[in-house]
């Protein structure tokens, strides 16, 4: 059954509104969350010429855990249940920054992390209470091993990766699905300033896999497909030969 009621956590992001359209398209009820108010409303309206029944927002900065609470009960209240979350919210921080300033190590861990647990810890009750629906989580393919260039975007993805593995395994015996989403390179505005090539997806391109895993199917899933072989090659490496290729 494809999913009708979708709560939308991190809404403004390049992906999360790409999949909000194509959800809108097919008539979805949509809760969406993001920190830009402004956007929200826009989104708001477009969604709603795309063919959304319904769309709601709440403005928030998903830092701030204590709200957390309230942003999830507020989204069940709207939509009367939900079928699937999808939470795409994250930053891409500057790796030689991060390495000199603890409090910038932490932000990351603080945004890519530690708020993506403490929402499911508040959504995973209510997915039981209804013994079913799909979570969907925005990971990366940079969590499947530590680089030099980007090893604390990489080491926060990797520890959300653990956390959606054990999350999957408990939630399985309620008939809930959760997906780990490994995008690879997608040209979004958080990659703007960053060289693009070959290996490159547009937002919409990894929506369409997004939507798809939400209707069922892997849950682990790397989008676009391609690299799930890149990935099982590099984790295969030694750590030898993985350092000398200084990435």
């Amino acid at each position: 059954m494809s999913a009708q009621r979708v709560l939308v956590i991190g809404a403004t992001s390049a992906i999360a509104e790409a999949c909000a359209r194509r959800l809108a398209a097919r008539g979805a009820r949509l809760y969406l969350i993001a920190r830009d108010g402004e956007r929200l409303q826009l989104m708001m309206r477009d969604l709603g010429l795309r063919g959304a029944s319904a769309v709601a927002s709440a403005t928030v900065d998903l830092r701030a855990h204590a709200e957390h609470a309230r942003l999830v009960e507020d989204a069940w209240t709207h939509l009367g249940g939900v079928d699937a979350v999808l939470i795409a919210h994250g930053m891409l921080p500057d790796q030689a920054t991060c390495e000199q300033d603890m409090a910038a190590l932490r932000d990351v861990f603080e945004t890519n992390t530690l708020s993506v647990m403490s929402l499911l810890t508040h959504v995973a009750p209510r997915l039981i209470a209804q013994r079913r629906g799909t979570i969907a989580v925005i990971s990366s393919v940079a969590g499947d091993r530590g680089r030099a260039s980007n090893y604390v975007y990489g080491a926060s993805k990797a520890a959300l990766d653990a956390f959606l593995s054990g999350l999957r395994n408990r939630l399985a015996a309620h008939s809930i699905r959760v997906v780990t989403v490994k995008p690879g390179f997608v040209d979004t505005p958080m990659t703007a300033a960053l060289r693009k090539g070959w290996l490159w997806a547009s937002p919409d391109q990894i929506a369409r896999g997004i939507v798809r895993a939400l209707d069922g199917g892997a849950e682990i899933v790397y989008l676009p497909w391609f690299w799930r072989p890149i990935m099982a090659v590099v984790r295969a490496l030694p750590e030898r030969w993985f350092k000398r290729m200084r990435l």
